[in-house]
């Protein structure tokens, strides 16, 4: 399967599981969304449980609310990370602070909302953001981004049936890029634990979603020269999983930080601050970021916005040689 038809199958397999999963969102009914990740779940389950939202954000995260207020279970499709911010006071104050402000009285805690996110497609600087940093800072939600077909999957399943409002981010560049063995059945993968992709002894290299690929290739050019690095693959942003983080780099002593978002405020920032805190007298150079650019997205200058293999490789020789 590629990510999309992984998506599709989760989403499928969600609603024959539980009849009260709902999914909508703009043009996800007969289309089947702009990428087709919810095609023919509308034929198969009626225009009841997969349909068109009018084109508003914040419409259909407030609706998302009620209907998880009310014990239902939505999915809900951002069209485009980058349009997800009209719903933002939805999102930060409503949906993460129901259950708190309540008491624990009423809950969303079936809320999914499923957006793909970042660069690569040249989509210029209204379809390419990385905006997970600007919702991590809320407590109360759950943050997920998958890398490959298989933990879209398995996390995607997760997340609709997590007790807590989850923004589960998808890499549109891999949508149909990442293919992989997909099993038939129904499984889940644990949100708020990372995956250690291999294990190495002189650095930690450590990302999210679709810039796992290129963390890899920067690992592939060191080990040309003999070092042996240490990936991470975060999966999830909120929580993210501390303990496995800092485990790596009391052993590797370093420590490399990659995503698409611009350098200020990343969450790259949060876990160097962490690491930093945990791990200060066994880090053995400063912890390096390699991110986008302080700059909005550009559509000519992708590639030079976007942290790439060689950027990476230049921070891991630099943290080696500190």
């Amino acid at each position: 399967m590629n990510m999309l038809q992984a998506i599709n199958n989760a989403l499928n397999i969600a609603m024959a599981a539980n009849p009260r999963v709902v999914l909508f969102g703009e043009d996800v009914g007969v289309f089947g969304g702009v990428f087709r990740a919810t095609s023919h779940l509308q034929d198969k389950y009626g225009r009841e449980r997969c349909f068109n939202t009018p084109l508003t954000e914040q419409g259909i995260i407030g609706f998302a609310n009620g209907l998880a207020a009310q014990g239902s279970t939505p999915v809900a499709e951002i069209q485009f990370a980058d349009y997800i911010f009209p719903a933002f006071d939805q999102i930060v104050n409503e949906a993460a602070k129901f259950r708190y402000r309540s008491g624990d009285l009423f809950d969303v805690g079936g809320l999914t909302i499923r957006t793909p996110y970042g660069g690569g497609i040249a989509g210029g600087l209204y379809h390419s953001q990385s905006p997970e940093a600007y919702f991590a800072h809320t407590p109360g939600l759950k943050i997920v981004i998958p890398r490959n077909p298989h933990q879209a999957k398995g996390l995607l399943l997760a997340a609709i049936r997590d007790p807590n409002p989850v923004l589960f981010m998808e890499p549109k560049r891999l949508y149909r890029a990442s293919v992989g063995e997909v099993p038939e059945a129904d499984y889940e993968l644990p949100l708020g634990v990372a995956d250690v992709i291999r294990e190495g002894r002189d650095i930690t290299l450590l990302g999210w979603g679709a810039q796992m690929e290129v963390i890899e290739k920067a690992a592939a050019l060191a080990e040309q020269d003999g070092i042996d690095c240490e990936i991470i693959d975060l999966r999830s942003i909120l929580p993210w999983d501390i303990e496995t983080v800092c485990d790596s780099v009391l052993k590797t002593g370093r420590l490399v930080v990659s995503h698409e978002a611009p350098l200020t405020g990343g969450f790259a920032s949060e876990i160097a601050a962490t690491v930093q805190e945990r791990c200060f007298l066994y880090l053995e150079a400063p912890i390096r970021r390699v991110t986008g650019l302080d700059t909005p997205f550009p559509l000519v200058l992708e590639k030079e916005h976007l942290p790439d293999e060689l950027k990476i490789y230049e921070a891991i020789k630099q943290s080696l040689n500190y």
